[in-house]
């Protein structure tokens, strides 16, 4: 085992009465996006992770995607304020999950802050600035982090829902990026793979240990990855992809 641990929860029901804001409604195939979100699980499995699968809950059509409702670190974790209302009673339920775990900090209103607009690259946690996720969430961020070490970077994203659609890491100091989307000028130091521009949402992969989990639906993307040496476990993430919903957005990874 890697030490690491992975909260997940399955597919809600409900998952068709998904938050859209940048794609247009299409009908989501229940049955084939759960057996998708278990290929997923099996995924993180197989690269050593131990997985902790919360049932699906019927009331909270997007509660598949966990990512959202908190930020894990080393130190703590962040229990996030979502910025569709729909979606802000999922944080309590993530940290009754986490608080074994970690000490707990929460964000308060005004600051709204999805987890999938936060990137954290060692010690700095980059934050995008979208329509789900305000600056307030950034200073309130950096009172609770700044004692503990940490650095907060605001980032700008356009075009896309999270600051994660457009960046991920997947190297020590190494981003997967769509440059249309956000400016690699916000990330000082760090080294960039630049996505196929034919495939728009392929910045999104899930880092653990030496290998990523990409979704299978970007094979010229996928090709620049492996060209860099990067080692993949490919998964159809193509159901939950209609809920605007990525690999990252499935699971909290963290060291147990």
């Amino acid at each position: 085992m890697t030490g690491l641990i992975a909260i997940t929860r399955q597919v809600s029901p409900a998952i068709n009465q998904c938050e859209l804001t940048h794609l247009e409604r299409q009908p989501i195939d229940w049955q084939r996006a759960q057996a998708q979100h278990r290929e997923y699980v099996e995924a993180l499995r197989s690269l050593g992770v131990e997985v902790v699968s919360l049932l699906p809950r019927l009331d909270l059509p997007d509660s598949v995607f966990v990512e959202d409702a908190a930020v894990v670190l080393d130190d703590c974790a962040i229990i996030t304020r979502p910025g569709a209302d729909s979606r802000k009673s999922e944080t309590d339920l993530i940290a009754q999950v986490l608080f074994p775990y970690r000490r707990l900090f929460h964000i308060q209103a005004p600051a709204t802050v999805d987890g999938g607009d936060v990137l954290v690259v060692g010690k700095r946690l980059f934050v995008g600035i979208s329509s789900r996720s305000n600056q307030d969430a950034v200073e309130q961020m950096q009172g609770f982090l700044t004692p503990l070490g940490y650095t907060v970077h605001p980032v700008k994203v356009t075009g896309c829902l999270h600051l994660k659609s457009a960046v991920t890491q997947v190297g020590e100091n190494l981003l997967l990026v769509n440059p249309t989307w956000v400016d690699r000028d916000g990330f000082p130091g760090m080294q960039f793979i630049d996505i196929d521009p034919s495939e728009a949402y392929a910045a999104n992969a899930v880092l653990v240990g030496d290998h990523i989990i990409y979704p299978s639906a970007f094979p010229q993307t996928r090709k620049r990855l492996e060209a860099a040496g990067i080692k993949l476990v490919a998964v159809d993430a193509s159901e939950l992809a209609k809920a605007e919903g990525a690999v990252t957005c499935c699971s909290l990874v963290f060291n147990k």
